[in-house]
């Protein structure tokens, strides 16, 4: 008997990591087609007659709707547990909006489209982080997270890199958006066989206490307006190609694979900063936005090889977000309110990154200068939230 009971910690964890391992390869083909297409959505906008101030609200917009959804979500989650139903319906729209793209005709239709992505995101983010808290309370949060992080970077590295190849093969951005319908109708069979598997995902949760509680502790609330700061500092990828088109650093093909360095950085950054975190908590995303906060003057106000550099220090800013930053979710909030903590978090962070994408956007028509110090700035002023989160 007593060997069966010892055995049942390893059976658990074992089809813990499984678990992870099969919504990483959902977030795999998921991120080869939705950053595919958004590795090339600020020329293609530029192209279509939009200006930067466009480009920025439309990321902004974007952002803006697929986080603060996240909270509607996230109650969904709480109130009917139907974990795989919101995240099944949410990977449809978020998926299959993109290769939509190949026939807009117009700016404003390609605006809509990329928005109903974000929107389908949105729907599908935190039941998704949910089952994913359940699984890594068994292996680490912050390996458990980043792993699927860095797998999710694989599907975000090639993606562009499939897209540079048509582009310059081909020269057509449509090209490049219809041939992005492979991967989504992958992403969507991978994610039904992962709920055939697993019907019941929160029965891998161990080791946490049942609370019950209608709020968030002081703590949370201060880690949020450490990872608002950053959300405001942090420019989003489409005005960085915008900069790069018109300021002719890198050719149209040379965009994406740019990006594709950044999102191999962000594999292995989610990696490594998942085992900090399991070590010294959220002071690894301080170490991380240090590290990020000085990509702005590399990247607008450098030439070829800086504006390289820049995108690896982007790419170790995304690494931290998409893993730590949601692990540290998990150790913050109560079980029974984990959907809701999840929600009101992408919220308020989607809220911070629409302003500062905003910002940015008008900013970049008036002066570069602006740009990075405002994005910097934003950066440092997060690091005493952090730093007083991780004491308390």
């Amino acid at each position: 008997m007593s060997e069966t009971i010892k055995e049942q910690p390893e059976l658990v964890k074992k089809k813990a990591i499984i678990f992870v391992v099969l919504l990483g390869m959902v977030s795999l083909l998921a991120d080869m087609t939705y950053e595919g297409a958004r590795s090339i959505t600020g020329p293609y906008l530029a192209i279509l007659g939009s200006s930067a101030l466009v480009v920025g609200l439309v990321a902004g917009l974007g952002e803006l709707l697929g986080y603060s959804l996240r909270l509607l979500s996230g109650y969904l989650t709480d109130r009917t547990r139907k974990y795989w139903t919101l995240t099944i319906l949410g990977y449809a729209v978020n998926l299959l909006a993109v290769p939509l793209l190949a026939l807009a005709g117009s700016w404003q239709l390609a605006a809509v489209l990329l928005v109903v992505e974000r929107v389908g995101k949105a729907v599908r983010t935190p039941p998704r982080d949910v089952m994913l808290s359940h699984a890594t309370s068994s292996v680490g949060r912050g390996w458990g997270f980043g792993l699927h992080e860095a797998l999710d970077q694989i599907g975000a590295i090639t993606g562009p890199l499939i897209v540079a190849l048509i582009l310059y093969w081909n020269g057509s951005y449509q090209a490049s958006f219809a041939f992005l319908l492979l991967p989504a109708l992958l992403a969507l069979t991978t994610l039904l066989i992962s709920r055939y598997m697993y019907p019941h995902p929160h029965e891998l949760e161990v080791g946490t206490a049942q609370l019950e509680t209608k709020g968030f502790q002081r703590t949370y609330w201060i880690y949020m307006m450490g990872s608002a700061l950053i959300a405001i500092g942090f420019a989003d990828f489409p005005l960085i190609a915008f900069h790069f088109q018109k300021s002719s650093i890198l050719s149209a093909s040379m965009i994406p694979i740019f990006y594709a360095v950044a999102m191999g950085v962000d594999a292995v950054a989610a990696l490594i900063f998942g085992r900090f975190f399991d070590r010294i908590g959220v002071l690894s995303v301080a170490l991380a936005t240090v590290l990020s906060s000085f990509f702005a003057p590399l990247v607008f106000l450098g030439k070829f090889e800086w504006a390289l550099l820049g995108m690896v220090l982007w790419g170790v800013g995304m690494g931290a977000q998409e893993s730590v930053m949601r692990a540290a979710i998990a150790e913050l909030s109560p079980l029974n309110r984990r959907g809701v903590a999840y929600g009101l978090f992408n919220t308020i962070f989607g809220v911070s990154w629409f302003f500062g994408s905003l910002i940015m956007g008008f900013l970049y028509d008036q002066n570069l200068i602006y740009v990075v110090v405002l994005s910097m700035l934003a950066q440092f002023m997060a690091l005493p939230f952090l730093i007083l989160t991780r004491r308390k």
